[in-house]
């Protein structure tokens, strides 16, 4: 997250907790999410100078000139080009996208690298009590992680791409 962020947005923000945490690195944060109960329990949740908004992200009327967005296991419930574009658009001229997804595996070597985490995996998940906010929206992700990475290398010129061992990919890019 930049240095002396005014505005971010947290998009799928389920219940609020990264936008919780980004209240002390950012002036202004606001949460967006499809999914009424989630919004209602992150309204519930929230404190400080925090905006929850219940809409479709890629509908919902937003300002534009964020500092900082952010998507986390989010996107793939969305169309993915349609939301990178419009994250490209929302975000002000220097400011810095995170987005960490799911997708699926689509070759071999990724299934056998899938196959190998499986158990880091569940240890890690284990050791951390993981667990999702009850009646948290899921999806399967459509597109493969090659999918994912060539999409985003069209649309976002120069993102930094990597692949993570619990089954996400992160992208980072800031907007020239």
């Amino acid at each position: 997250m930049p240095a002396g962020c005014g505005d971010a947005l947290d998009v799928g923000c389920g219940d609020g907790l990264l936008a919780r945490k980004l209240t002390g690195r950012a002036a202004r944060v606001t949460g967006i999410d499809s999914s009424p109960e989630m919004v209602a329990r992150a309204r519930q949740l929230g404190e400080g100078d925090l905006t929850f908004v219940v809409g479709d992200f890629l509908a919902t009327d937003l300002p534009a000139g964020y500092d900082f967005i952010c998507s986390v296991s989010a996107i793939h419930h969305m169309d993915f080009e349609a939301a990178l574009t419009r994250m490209r658009e929302l975000l002000r001229p220097g400011g810095t996208l995170v987005v960490v997804g799911l997708a699926r595996e689509g070759t071999v070597g990724e299934w056998i690298a899938r196959i190998a985490a499986a158990p880091v995996v569940r240890i890690v998940k284990v050791l951390r009590r993981a667990s999702g906010p009850e009646n948290m929206p899921v999806a399967t992700p459509r597109m493969t992680y090659r999918e994912v990475r060539e999409a985003a290398q069209r649309l976002l010129p120069g993102v930094r791409y990597r692949w993570h061992v619990l089954r996400r990919y992160s992208l980072t890019w800031r907007k020239p």
